[in-house]
């Protein structure tokens, strides 16, 4: 199948993908193969909602609003201009999904799709909802993807290559298994955020929007701020409060609640202002409804501490603070060409 007839497909996709952008979707009569699909779709997206407690309808529509933004046919031909498509031997590249957030592992499959190689899927227990009416799609559009594609619930088989991510566990586990093929295993990493005490109400705003996003489950939401020494946190509890509603999501609740005791039993200093605490913690990794802090005294040594463990963090929100920043609010709206954990998806997919 040729490249072009790929991006286009894709491209027909984002557009289907636009209706649902809103509580109530909005038929669009000009989008392909609509009468097949625009019900089938609705229906998916409500059984995702019922299956798994954490996709909520507005977490669902942020999702899909992300990547019918991203899947316009000036985005995809950016993306793949410095690679030589040309010359594909087609594999089998077989993918191992997360379930942390709606559609996590769609840029994986999305990766393996329009380099030229057929993609096995095995996703997560609590995100199977979607991306199978997704491919169904894409077939439809475009009948070269029909051999292409191939879902699979048990062992994976016949495969040549493989993309898999889970937590530290499950990746030392990938890493053996998968030793005798070319991989990118991916395990936990966290993002963080770098406060210098002079930022606006507008970017403390948008930073709420990294922690909070997904209830705080996905990779790249900021689960650590490193702050000046003497830091008022006043403003931050100030500019994060349009999340309180977040509360009233029971699972988010418990977790809070859980939390709170284990820290308060403990005697552990913490800020908390009813749907987050913050506690002081030289770790990355925080519990649901918990951000961690940490001092810092210097700039210089903290980048230097960031930069020798690159390999734990996925985003660093800051502002004029390191070259490969990501500006606040905006961790969980990536461009196609921001790969998770840094490696390039498609040059690894054109050596194998």
């Amino acid at each position: 199948m040729e490249l072009e007839k790929r991006i286009n497909a894709f491209v027909e996709l984002g557009k289907f993908l636009t209706q649902f952008e809103q509580i109530d979707p909005v038929k669009d009569s000009s989008v392909k193969y609509n009468d097949l699909f625009f019900d089938g779709f609705k229906h998916q997206l409500k059984l995702a909602e019922e299956t798994n407690g954490w996709f909520t309808k507005d977490n669902l529509i942020y999702s899909l609003k992300g990547w019918s933004n991203q899947l316009t046919y000036s985005n995809i031909n950016t993306f793949i201009l410095k690679y030589d498509m040309t010359s594909i031997s087609c594999k089998n590249v077989a993918i191992i999904m997360a379930g942390n957030i709606p559609l996590v592992g769609f840029h994986d499959f999305f990766s393996v799709l329009i380099s030229g190689h057929n993609v096995v899927v095995k996703q997560a227990t609590n995100d199977k909802q979607l991306l199978p009416l997704i491919a169904k799609y894409l077939e439809i559009v475009e009948p070269g993807f029909k051999s292409k594609i191939t879902f699979v619930d048990g062992q994976l088989k016949d495969f040549d290559a493989v993309i898999a991510t889970g937590s530290d566990n499950t990746a030392r586990y990938f890493e053996y298994y998968f030793r005798e093929v070319p991989s990118i295993i991916r395990n936990n990493r966290n993002s963080v955020a770098v406060l210098n005490g002079n930022e606006t109400k507008n970017d403390l705003e948008a930073l709420s929007i990294d922690i909070f996003r997904y209830y705080g489950l996905g990779c790249r939401n900021v689960s650590k701020l490193f702050v000046p020494k003497s830091y008022d946190f006043k403003d931050f509890f100030q500019s994060i409060y349009s999340w309180h509603p977040i509360i009233n999501q029971s699972k988010y609740a418990n977790n809070y609640d859980y939390n709170k005791a284990v820290y308060l039993m403990s005697e552990f200093d913490m800020l908390e202002n009813g749907f987050l605490m913050l506690k002081e913690d030289h770790r990355y990794s925080s519990p649901i409804a918990t951000l961690f802090y940490e001092f810092y005294d210097s700039k210089k040594t903290l980048k230097k501490r960031l930069n020798k463990d690159h390999t734990k963090i996925q985003c660093v929100v800051a502002s004029n603070f390191l070259d490969s920043e990501i500006k606040f609010g905006c961790t969980q709206t990536p461009n196609l060409w921001d790969f998770a954990d840094n490696v390039d998806t498609i040059e690894f997919l054109l050596k194998i």
